[in-house]
């Protein structure tokens, strides 16, 4: 590379900086380096994909623009992602250029990499550049079968995929939440195919693929440049937020949150439980997200389920014509599998299996024979812990205030304790958990409780006696 070409390098950079400012400049340009430059082409390169792709969704014409204003043979852009694994280590002095080295190593970052890069032309969408989770083609609004226990979330699903870019936002954020297989995961996606198709840019991520971003950006010194690319997006789909871990982590997603709204621009979250749930989030994350509409999808009717099967064979029958499912069977299969939809989906691939493999017809009897582990029990109630405090209150005629307080009295304690233990043994939630939702209380607070009523319950019948009587009050 000669001295005349780093140095109208450094005139573009010098332009950029001025044109940009030096925060984003340093975001996006400190990093970036020249590589060649030939009659029609020059070649950049950056140590990350996620740098590529968004100079190069972004700042690819103005680059080129001031390439060309420096010399106007330029026609094109080519950035590749550089590994310091592989580079080559620069050439001495004294020794010679390799050009056929040179010209193999640069079309190998070039392949592995890079990608051209033409004034006007699109590299990717939007979701690609950004390195949103990864969708599935068949998770569309025309497979979702729309039934009593889902359609308000349909509906609002749909109304925010449709929407264009400017249109008054109706509800912001949109949060969904539902048990495994529900369907949540399947809207999700539907909307970001659809906004896809549209003039808003939307990005899909699941919660681990944000924080495996923002770490990332933390450990390569890119956070402004990460913070930057998802605030531009217009509609921000966010799944499995349950699973958002980590102090900073959560605090950037509060501040990504606040932003988006703030700005006008639409967000989308899904979860396994409703914001005042999630016990790991910040007080001011969950009224956020409690501020929006939130939605719950219920569990599967039998009508539903029936509709979802006959959905998912006539899907089989596109591949497999012979494929055939009697209306017994049907029938059999959604009153026995009540749990998700991603049980059905098992039992069709069974079905489809056994029809393929053995060459077998369809039958009554080979399906209560192959679903025989897919049929569960009946799922019980998730309870929650405001309704054991709101129930455990009215049993022993205290507030649930009293509950969540610092009084030692023993006509307090005792309740708080049951409460406590009952918390414990039907819900999911940690020691640490649930002392939080009993006025902040140490985890140790909670397992004294908990062992307190275990010892109590096998000596005291009385006791024994009205805590199941609270347990079937909570569980029906």
């Amino acid at each position: 590379m000669t001295s005349s070409e780093q140095e109208r390098w450094q005139r573009v950079k010098n332009q950029l900086r001025a044109e940009l400012g030096e925060d984003v400049f340093s975001s996006w340009f400190a990093r970036i380096e020249l590589e060649t430059v030939d009659e029609a082409a020059v070649r950049l390169s950056v140590p990350t994909r996620f740098l590529r792709n968004w100079i190069q969704s972004h700042y690819s014409e103005r680059v080129l623009s001031h390439w060309q204003a420096e010399e106007p043979g330029i026609t094109r852009l080519e950035l590749s992602v550089r590994s310091a694994a592989i580079r080559p280590a620069p050439p001495k002095p004294k020794l010679p250029e390799n050009p056929t080295l040179a010209r193999a190593t640069q079309g190998s970052a070039h392949h592995n990499g890079g990608g051209d890069l033409r004034a006007g032309v699109p590299f990717m969408s939007v979701h690609e550049a950004l390195g949103g989770s990864p969708l599935d083609p068949r998770l569309s609004f025309d497979t979702f079968i729309v039934g009593r226990s889902n359609t308000l979330a349909h509906a609002a699903a749909r109304q925010v995929a449709t929407s264009r870019r400017g249109d008054a936002l109706m509800f912001n954020p949109l949060y969904i939440h539902a048990g495994v297989g529900l369907g949540k995961t399947h809207l999700l996606q539907a909307i970001t195919w659809t906004g896809n198709g549209s003039d808003r840019k939307v990005l899909y991520l699941t919660a681990e693929r944000f924080m495996y971003g923002f770490v990332s950006a933390l450990r390569t010194q890119t956070t402004l440049a990460f913070k930057e690319a998802v605030r531009a997006i217009d509609v921000l789909v966010i799944d499995d937020l349950q699973f958002l871990q980590g102090r900073s982590t959560q605090a950037e997603f509060c501040h990504t949150l606040n932003a988006l709204i703030d700005a006008g621009r639409q967000v989308v979250i899904a979860s396994d439980r409703p914001p005042a749930d999630l016990e790991s989030l910040d007080d001011r994350v969950r009224s956020r997200l409690a501020g929006g509409l939130v939605v719950e999808i219920g569990s599967l009717g039998e009508e539903l389920r029936l509709e979802i099967l006959k959905s998912r064979i006539a899907a089989a029958c596109v591949h497999h014509p012979g494929f055939d499912v009697p209306a017994p069977v049907l029938a059999f299969v959604a009153k026995s599998i009540t749990h998700n939809g991603r049980d059905l989906e098992g039992a069709v691939n069974r079905l489809l299996a056994h029809s393929k493999l053995t060459g077998q017809p369809v039958t009554l009897e080979m399906a209560e024979r192959e679903m025989r582990d897919l049929i569960r029990p009946a799922e019980l109630k998730r309870v929650r812990i405001e309704d054991i405090q709101r129930v455990v209150a009215r049993q022993y005629n205290v507030s649930r205030a009293d509950l969540l307080s610092s009084r030692r009295t023993a006509n307090v304690v005792r309740p708080r304790q049951v409460a406590m233990y009952l918390a414990k043994i039907l819900t999911l939630r940690s020691l640490p958990e649930i002392g939080r939702r009993f006025g902040g209380r140490d985890h140790t607070t909670v397992l004294h409780a908990v062992r307190k009523i275990e010892g109590l319950v096998s000596n005291d019948h009385a006791l024994a006696e009205e805590i199941e009587a609270l347990k079937r009050q909570l569980q029906d």
